[in-house]
């Protein structure tokens, strides 16, 4: 009989319980623990019936023995928890971003070489339906030269997800829009199209300024390294509720628009001698009450990391890509006008 992974849960905030939702649904997985100073101070219903500490050097010292430890909490938080993690060998699974700039996200790729053990980010919209035969008719060639690439991200957050006191807004723990809302579609732009060069960026911040520590919105315009050009447009700005993030493609021998609010839908696909199959259903949004985030893809994350360590199955979520989209993101800031 294969045993389970046994995971611990390192923040309990709106996307922890997420995460402990999904160990305890995936077969393979086994929650032993969860971490979060929150437990000294608040009452916290429906809390699964596994041990609870409220620090990180707290469950290290407990004599509890974790397989994979997954980072929950604020994202200037990220480089240290890992490291301290694969320094104690500890497989880990992080949320995006892995860490606020790319050199820190390459101390801990080379970290968990020297430890031997693996980092897997958190990039959940690859296992999006949509996402996933995409994927597979860029592999194929399918639509030829790229000709043009649109991203357009335009979300609400507002006062309530900015709240005072919050961690979220500030620069040292949040990073920006880019790092904390938007990553997953430059994610998903890079896996599917590549590096980007001759990048210009203009930002704006139209509504946040009393709320944040940085822009809510900008327009980046560039060159594909493999061909063709592209734009991303993101905002946090939009009116009441997110409105979109859509995906568009004019290539050779086609066109292509996945829309909907998380690149959710398939909305065109004109394709010479192509028909488009009929796709699984892509999963509902997270919801968190006051604000909805990406579709809720984590249990395929869950599944392929166990069925990478067990069974030796290709990981879909690199430590190379992070770096990759984080680095993306430094030249992006780089080349504002």
């Amino acid at each position: 009989m294969v045993e389970n992974k046994k995971i611990a849960i390192l923040g309990y905030g709106h996307i922890g319980k997420k995460h402990a939702e999904m160990v305890l649904q995936v077969e393979g997985c086994e929650l032993i623990a969860l971490i979060d100073p929150k437990f000294a101070t608040e009452s916290i219903l429906n809390l699964p019936d596994v041990p609870t500490f409220l620090s990180l050097e707290d469950f290290l010292k407990s004599g509890l023995s974790a397989d994979i430890v997954a980072v929950c909490t604020p994202n200037g938080l990220h480089f240290e928890q890992a490291k301290e993690l694969i320094e104690n060998g500890c497989h880990v699974i992080i949320e995006k971003p892995i860490a606020l700039c790319s050199e820190e996200a390459l101390q801990l790729q080379k970290l968990a070489a020297e430890y031997n053990v693996h980092v897997f980010p958190v990039m959940q919209n690859r296992f999006s339906p949509p996402a996933v035969w995409l994927k597979e008719i860029m592999n194929a060639n399918v639509l030829g030269k790229i000709y043009m690439v649109q991203v357009s991200c335009f979300w609400n957050r507002n006062e309530h997800y900015y709240a005072k006191g919050s961690w979220r807004g500030t620069k040292n723990l949040d990073g920006g829009t880019l790092y904390t809302q938007f990553s997953h579609y430059l994610d998903i732009m890079y896996w599917l199209f590549g590096d980007i060069s001759n990048i210009k960026s203009k930002f704006a911040d139209f509504n946040h300024e009393d709320l944040t520590e940085f822009e809510d919105s900008g327009i980046i315009t560039f060159d594909f390294v493999s061909g063709g050009m592209g734009s991303f447009t993101f905002s946090t700005s939009t009116y009441h509720e997110n409105l979109e993030s859509s995906l568009t493609v004019l290539a050779e021998f086609g066109s292509i628009k996945i829309g909907g609010q998380y690149m959710n839908e398939v909305q065109k696909c004109l394709i010479r001698d192509y028909e488009a199959p009929i796709l699984p259903e892509t999963s509902g949004a997270n919801d968190y009450g006051t604000f909805k985030g990406s579709a809720q893809n984590h249990h395929h994350l869950y599944q392929n990391v166990i069925e990478f360590l067990r069974d030796g199955k290709t990981i879909q979520t690199t430590t190379d890509d992070s770096v990759k989209v984080l680095k993306i993101i430094e030249k992006i800031y780089a080349s504002t006008e």
